[in-house]
């Protein structure tokens, strides 16, 4: 009989973490999630709980990371993921790129298992070029707020590919930008959950700066084909973007929560954070060409997703 293929995902019981664990349960894969939660939730993976192959490990990836028996796949997903959460906890978002990539890797060379590295848009920082292919180096400010994030990622690509060149290891890379759905904490501070629960309540939609700036949204379920299709489609070590590249200033995006769910609502403009990035729209033509890869869930389609997803959790 054919062994069940074994994959382990740390930051499992993150928002995307725990979509990929889902996924590859789906898949009858033997799942093994890794997560100190920090910031992920054991309600994400509650519904996984008792289901065949599916297994649960509390630990910090950047104090130790083995497990038993065979591995096929790493994906390294532990990092807080959100401004407010980095802010927060800044070195423990430094320790986890750095140590923790070091520790997954290295299981990785030990278990001859393929690496996938969730990196991220926020590489390329405020970026001078637009939209932003992955041959661009970004602009990025290493001593600011938001470098704890950005610079911890970087560093995570360049270990990956360090393994990669040095020790033969297959590995995978992906950028990923911003991502909604199901499973966001209401309070992690960014944009889409903090305009539905604004909504919610009726109160007026915070706009940061002017709202000339500029993001793209992806649903979460065409962000978790794509990783799946990098992890068990590519060939290439070389870093692929995935995200949706239609793209929205953020005041376009207030006004499409208030054309969904309330019209009336207000909207409020606050200081812009520092370093906020001002543009954010990738390129995926790497993505279509070698993965046949594109997103196909529209953004009001994915928002009342979200929308009900948020109104079943706060009631």
């Amino acid at each position: 009989m054919t062994r069940r293929k074994r994959i382990l995902i740390t930051g499992g019981a993150g928002f995307l973490g725990s979509h990929l664990c889902s996924r590859f349960v789906e898949e009858d894969f033997d799942v093994i999630c890794v997560d100190n939660f920090l910031t992920g939730s054991p309600d994400n993976i509650a519904h996984l709980m008792g289901k065949q192959g599916f297994v649960l490990l509390e630990m910090d990836v950047t104090n130790f990371l083995y497990v038993e028996g065979e591995l096929d796949y790493i994906l390294h997903f532990a990092s807080p993921a959100s401004p407010l959460d980095y802010l927060k906890y800044p070195i423990p978002t430094l320790k986890v790129g750095a140590m923790g990539t070091h520790r997954t890797l290295g299981l990785a060379r030990n278990k001859g298992a393929r690496f996938l590295l969730a990196s991220t848009s926020e590489v390329y920082g405020d970026p001078q070029v637009h939209p932003q292919p992955e041959s661009y180096w970004g602009h990025v400010n290493p001593t600011g707020p938001r470098g704890v994030y950005d610079e911890a990622k970087r560093f995570a690509e360049a270990l990956t590919m360090a393994y990669h060149r040095y020790h033969g290891l297959e590995t995978r890379i992906v950028r990923i930008f911003n991502t909604y759905g199901p499973r966001m904490r209401p309070d992690d501070g960014r944009v889409v959950p903090a305009f539905l629960c604004q909504a919610m309540t009726g109160e007026p939609l915070t706009v940061f700066g002017d709202g000339k700036q500029s993001r793209s949204f992806c649903y979460v379920d065409d962000l978790v084909e794509g990783i799946h299709r990098v992890l068990l489609r590519s060939e290439s070590a070389d870093p692929f973007n995935i995200g949706n590249p239609t793209e929205y200033t953020v005041l376009e995006f207030a006004e499409a929560i208030r054309r969904l769910f309330s019209p009336h609502l207000e909207i409020v403009h606050k200081e812009l954070p520092i370093d906020d990035p001002k543009t954010r729209q990738p390129n995926i033509s790497r993505a279509r060409e070698l993965l046949g890869w594109e997103p196909g869930v529209d953004l009001d389609e994915g928002l009342k997703y979200t929308w009900a997803y948020f109104q079943k959790r706060l009631g």
